[in-house]
C-alpha cells in the first residue's frame, strides 16, 4: 500500500477575489523506500503538492491519504499530531534557529512533541548525517552543506514515514548538492521513507526512482526508473 496517495486532487486559492487553480486532478501514489522528484516551471504546482502531501494545506476536491488516513478528516489537534509523527520537512533555506546549537536544533521537534530521550535521539540522527562531532556548534559556524545536513537530521528526528524536500540543493554548489542528494537517497533506502523532492536541478532527478513532470497544475508525465 502507498504511504502517500493523492487521488484526483484539486486545489484552488482565492486571490484578490479571483480563483486560482494550483492543482487540477492530480493522482499520485508513493510507496516506502521510493524517491520521487517533482519537476516543472515555477508556478506549476510543485510546492502546492508538497504542502498537501505534508498536511500543511488541504485539497479543495479529491483526497490526500497518509498511510490510508485522509488528511481532511482530522481536527486541528490530530492534524498537528500527524505532521509531527508522520512527516519530515526539508527547506531550501535550511530554517535553522541560529540561537540554538546543532544538537538543540535537532532536539527541538522532539521537545515540542513531548518525546523522551530527545538528546540521545538528536545525537543519533546527527551520526546518520555524519555531523556528530559538530553538535555543539551554532549554524553560523557551519558551511551550507553542513547546515542542510542538520536540517535533514532535524527532519528525521521523529522517524517520519514521509520526507518532503523543497529545493534542498537550491542554495548549494553542484558538488555539495550532490552530497546532499546521495544522502537523501541513502536515508530513503535505509529508513524506508517515502521521499518527495521538488527540484529544478537536473542532477537532482538523476538519483530518483520516479520523475513527475508538472505543468499548469497537472501531471504531464510520470517516469519510473
Amino acid at each position: 500500500m502507498a504511504i502517500l496517495s493523492l487521488q484526483s486532487v484539486r486545489k484552488e486559492y482565492a486571490t484578490d477575489g479571483q480563483s486560482v487553480l494550483a492543482l487540477d486532478g492530480v493522482t499520485l501514489n508513493v510507496t516506502e523506500g521510493e524517491f520521487v522528484a517533482l519537476v516543472g516551471r515555477s508556478g506549476c504546482g510543485k510546492s502546492t503538492l508538497l504542502h498537501l502531501a505534508g498536511a500543511m494545506d488541504f485539497p479543495t476536491a479529491g483526497t490526500v491519504l497518509i498511510e490510508g488516513q485522509s488528511t481532511s478528516n482530522l481536527d486541528d489537534a490530530r492534524q498537528t499530531q500527524l505532521r509531527r509523527e508522520k512527516v519530515g520537512f526539508i527547506f531550501q533555506s535550511f530554517q535553522l534557529l541560529h540561537t540554538l546549537t546543532v544538537q538543540e536544533n535537532v532536539e527541538l521537534p522532539l521537545l515540542l512533541a513531548g518525546k523522551a530521550g530527545a538528546r540521545e535521539t538528536a545525537l543519533e540522527r546527527l551520526h546518520w548525517v555524519e555531523l556528530h562531532g559538530l553538535s555543539s556548534r551554532y549554524p553560523h559556524q557551519l558551511s551550507g552543506g553542513q547546515m542542510q545536513r542538520v536540517a535533514i537530521a532535524r527532519a528525521l528526528a521523529h522517524s517520519p514515514r514521509i520526507l518532503l524536500a523543497d529545493e534542498p540543493t537550491g542554495n548549494l554548489d553542484t558538488t555539495t548538492g550532490g552530497v546532499i542528494l546521495n544522502l537523501l537517497l541513502r536515508l530513503t533506502r535505509e529508513r524506508k521513507t517515502a521521499t518527495i523532492m521538488a527540484t529544478h536541478s537536473l542532477e537532482g532527478t538523476s538519483v530518483c526512482d520516479t520523475l513527475v513532470r508538472l505543468r499548469d497544475g497537472r501531471i504531464e508525465e510520470i517516469t519510473r526508473r
